[in-house]
C-alpha cells in the first residue's frame, strides 16, 4: 500500500429478501463513511422477492453516488456473496485495501468504521478488527469468541461448573471484552479485514453455506500469520438473524450440520471431526445424567443431539459410498 495515498475501504452489504433494513444499514455506512477514501457496494443475494430492484430504486432515489448494487446471480450463501463483492472491487476497477463487511441488519454507530480502519493502519501485523455488537437495548451479543476444539464441544454440552471451570481456556464464547483484545475469531456482523489478507486466503470458503464461515477464514489467515483484534471502541446494533430467521428456529437446520463438520473435517482431519462429535455427545451424557437427578435442563434447540448424530452417521454412510470428503 502507497502510504502516501489515502487507504480505500471497500463495505460490502450482502442482502437476502431484507431491502428495507439493507438501505438503513447502508444509510449509517454512509455517514460513517464520511471522509474515508473507497464506497460501498450492496449485493443482492439472488432474493428473486424485488429486492434488487427495490435497492436499486432506493439508492437511485436517495442520490448515493457512492454506493452500487449489484445482483449475485445465485445465492450460494454468505461466503459466496460476500466474496462476489470483493471480487468486484472498487467502482473503478481498482482493489480496496480493506474490506469492511456489514451485515444488512447491522447499523454502525459515531466512529465505527474510522475506529477499525484506524487500527488495521497503525498494526500492520493486524488482519482482521472487529466490533463490539449489541441489541437494539444495549445488551452485549457475542462478537468475540476462540476456535472450537474437542475439549470446547465436550465443555458445551456439559454445560457443568465444575467442568466448565477446568475448562474454561477452551470455552468458545469470550466473556465481554473490555479493552482492545486479540482474539481467534469474531462475528462477520462488523468485521474489518485487510485485503491482502483476503488475497493470500483466497477469501471465504464457499463450502460453507451459513455459519463458520468467520470462524474457518480466521483459522486460515491464523495460520498464515495474520492476527485479529476486538475493539469495543467500534460499536454496531444490530438486529439480528433477520435474513437467517434464527431466532424462529426450534431446531438446527441440516447446514448448519453441514458447516460445523466441514469446519473440523477440514481444518483438523476426518478423525478429529468424528472425535468432536463424539466429545459433544459425551457432554451431553453428563448433562442428561445431572437432568435425571433433578437438575435444570439447558435450553437448546430441540432434538439437537439427535440431529447431531444421525447428521454425522449419514455423513459417515455417503463418505464410505463415495470414496470422499462428507458430502
Amino acid at each position: 500500500m502507497n502510504p502516501s495515498r489515502e487507504p480505500q475501504v471497500l463495505t460490502v452489504v450482502l442482502n437476502y429478501r431484507t431491502p428495507d433494513l439493507t438501505l438503513r444499514a447502508v444509510e449509517a455506512a454512509l455517514r460513517e463513511m464520511e471522509g474515508l477514501a473507497g464506497a460501498i457496494t450492496v449485493v443482492d443475494n439472488d432474493s428473486r422477492d424485488g429486492s434488487y430492484e427495490k435497492l436499486l430504486q432506493g439508492v437511485q432515489m436517495r442520490g448515493w453516488d457512492r454506493v452500487r448494487v449489484l445482483q449475485s446471480g445465485r445465492n450460494g450463501g454468505y461466503g459466496a456473496g460476500n466474496n462476489y463483492g470483493i471480487s468486484q472491487g472498487l467502482p473503478d476497477g481498482s482493489a480496496p485495501d480493506y474490506v469492511y463487511i456489514l451485515n444488512s441488519d447491522a447499523f454502525p454507530e459515531p466512529g465505527c468504521i474510522r475506529v477499525l480502519l484506524e487500527h488495521l493502519e497503525s498494526h500492520p501485523q493486524v488482519g482482521f478488527a472487529g466490533s463490539r455488537i449489541h441489541g437494539e437495548d444495549g445488551g452485549y451479543h457475542q462478537s468475540a469468541f476462540r476456535f472450537p476444539t474437542v475439549f470446547s464441544e465436550f465443555e458445551s454440552a456439559a454445560a457443568t461448573g465444575p467442568i466448565s471451570f477446568l475448562l474454561k481456556r477452551y470455552i468458545v464464547p469470550l466473556q465481554e471484552p473490555m479493552e482492545a483484545l486479540q482474539v481467534d475469531w469474531m462475528a462477520g456482523a462488523s468485521l474489518m479485514v485487510r485485503h491482502r489478507v483476503l488475497e493470500e486466503t483466497q477469501g471465504f470458503d464457499e463450502r460453507f453455506f451459513l455459519y463458520f464461515e468467520e470462524t474457518d477464514l480466521c483459522l486460515r489467515a491464523r495460520r498464515a500469520g495474520w492476527t485479529a483484534v476486538y475493539l469495543p471502541k467500534s460499536q454496531v446494533m444490530h438486529i439480528g438473524s433477520v435474513s437467517t430467521g434464527m431466532r424462529t428456529w426450534k431446531r438446527m437446520p441440516g447446514y448448519w450440520f453441514d458447516s460445523r463438520l466441514w469446519y473440523f473435517t477440514k481444518n483438523h482431519g476426518a478423525f478429529y471431526a468424528a472425535l468432536a462429535t463424539l466429545a459433544y455427545v459425551a457432554g451431553s451424557l453428563v448433562q442428561l445424567t445431572r437432568q435425571a437427578l433433578g437438575k435444570k435442563r439447558t435450553g437448546g434447540p430441540d432434538r439437537f443431539l439427535g440431529d447431531l448424530i444421525s447428521h454425522a452417521l449419514r455423513s459417515l454412510w455417503q463418505r464410505k459410498l463415495v470414496g470422499g470428503r462428507p458430502s
